[in-house]
């Protein structure tokens, strides 16, 4: 059912008002005047055709929401804790009146994360690039000139380890056996998590011989009861539990018969679709999760741009989908865009692009706009320690894709909110400086005068 909208401000003595409670100078009362929440009303409105059911959550609710859980690096529990005991989170979620009690129950928002898709989470970021305008945070100018890199966002998955992921394996199969209904021969509920943990002690022992060999035997432990539920499994009425029983078996297949070094490797039995990429750092050789592609304005180092790239793609394959979606969301074409030397052979045409390294041929102001490309790494690295982009909680390609547009959202709100304090603090000291007395003169005036 179509959500529904706001009442209308009523006076009602016994509850306190928020504009009474709050300093109407804050960042986040600022904030909330600078984004257009009518935008969400109309565009989500389309989310529910149907006229029956309970009516769903105002847009405005869940739209502030997640700003403030990605500018404050919040979970949705979280979030929601600290909206009860927040009057100005409250006010920025569009509340008149104090509430006393959780406006939603935490799942709700991952059913709206659902239904919004990425297409929705780009419509956040985009409010949250106007606001920055509004702000006087960017400039239309510095839209034209971005900066681009890539850097990877893991998944909330444990080291995948085959110890690991072979008793993760036997775990699932053999409880989907029991939900199913099927009476397996031998399950080696206590033989396998003893020889997974005796393969660690071998793996830290250097005892890599006696390692392999458990670990062989461990294989065949798994191999044997998912061939026990494959004969079974013909036996059981068709419906979603085989369906899914069948799948958890092709992905334990795959699992079991995978190279050391083959491609499309499986890294977590819940999340199939992680990559393994390899950046060349020196502390972390290997992460796992999903590339990102973002596009950051080189002078105030906003983002403009922010998307998943599964598969793990070459970097320059990716600059033109970057750039096509910087266009989309700003209406504006970059001018000029500088990356690093990942990015040789893009193949990018309409738009200027200068690489890391390049000195032949360019002019002193395009020499300054280069040295400026290496501002977008603790850029980087502020989205992964004061943001969320460090680890996705998020299920499958489609929560990456909307985990990403979500944290350059969050990034931005940070941006504007430093602006909008620094401004009030400015306004503070000023006034503090002008109520300030003056210093007497000759020692004459307020203060008595000092002995010589």
């Amino acid at each position: 059912m179509k959500h529904r909208s706001r009442p209308e401000e009523q006076d009602d003595l016994l509850r306190p008002r928020l504009v009474d409670m709050i300093d109407m100078r804050h960042e986040l009362v600022k904030l909330a005047d600078l984004i257009d929440w009518e935008f969400f009303e109309r565009e989500w409105a389309d989310l529910f055709p149907s006229a029956t059911g309970r009516p769903a959550t105002p847009p405005r609710l869940v739209a502030g929401l997640m700003y403030l859980q990605h500018a404050y690096r919040l979970s949705d529990e979280a979030v929601i804790t600290r909206w009860v005991g927040s009057p100005y989170f409250q006010y920025f979620t569009g509340e008149t009146f104090f509430q006393h009690t959780p406006p939603i129950h935490p799942s709700s928002l991952s059913r709206w994360r659902d239904r919004i898709g990425e297409e929705g989470a780009e419509w956040l970021l985009t409010k949250t690039i106007q606001a920055g305008q509004s702000a006087g945070v960017i400039d239309d100018d510095s839209l034209a000139r971005v900066s681009v890199d890539t850097t990877v966002m893991e998944k909330n998955i444990a080291y995948p380890t085959d110890a690991r992921l072979y008793e993760k394996a036997r775990v699932k199969l053999v409880a989907l056996a029991k939900e199913l209904g099927l009476d397996l021969r031998q399950t080696y509920a206590r033989k396998a998590p003893r020889l997974a943990m005796q393969i660690g002690r071998y793996a830290h022992a250097r005892q890599f011989k006696r390692m392999r060999k458990a670990l062989r035997t461990l294989r065949g432990y798994v191999g044997r009861v998912m061939r026990d539920i494959r004969r079974r499994l013909d036996d059981t009425p068709a419906g979603a539990m085989r369906d899914s029983v069948a799948e958890m078996l092709a992905r334990v297949s795959k699992l079991l018969h995978q190279a050391p070094k083959g491609k499309g490797k499986i890294y977590a039995l819940h999340e199939p679709e992680v990559d393994c990429i390899s950046k060349g750092k020196a502390r972390v050789r290997y992460e796992f999760g999903c590339k990102v592609s973002l596009a950051i304005t080189i002078d105030e180092g906003f983002v403009v741009g922010m998307r998943a790239m599964p598969g793990n793609p070459y970097d320059g394959h990716t600059l033109a989908e970057a750039l096509e979606q910087v266009e989309t969301l700003t209406d504006r074409r970059p001018d000029l865009a500088v990356v690093d030397r990942g990015y040789r052979g893009h193949g990018v045409g309409k738009t200027q692009v200068l690489i890391s390294g390049m000195r032949r041929g360019l002019t002193k102001g395009l020499k300054a706009q280069l040295r400026r490309r290496s501002a977008i790494e603790p850029e980087i690295g502020h989205m992964k320690t004061d943001g969320r982009l460090a680890r996705c909680p998020l299920k499958g390609i489609k929560g990456d894709a909307i985990f990403a547009v979500l944290c350059g959202c969050g990034h931005n709100i940070r941006k504007i909110l430093a602006r909008l304090r620094a401004f009030l603090a400015l306004i503070v000291a000023w006034i503090a400086d002008a109520l300030r007395p003056s210093a007497p003169v000759h020692g004459v005036g307020r203060y008595p005068e000092l002995p010589a």
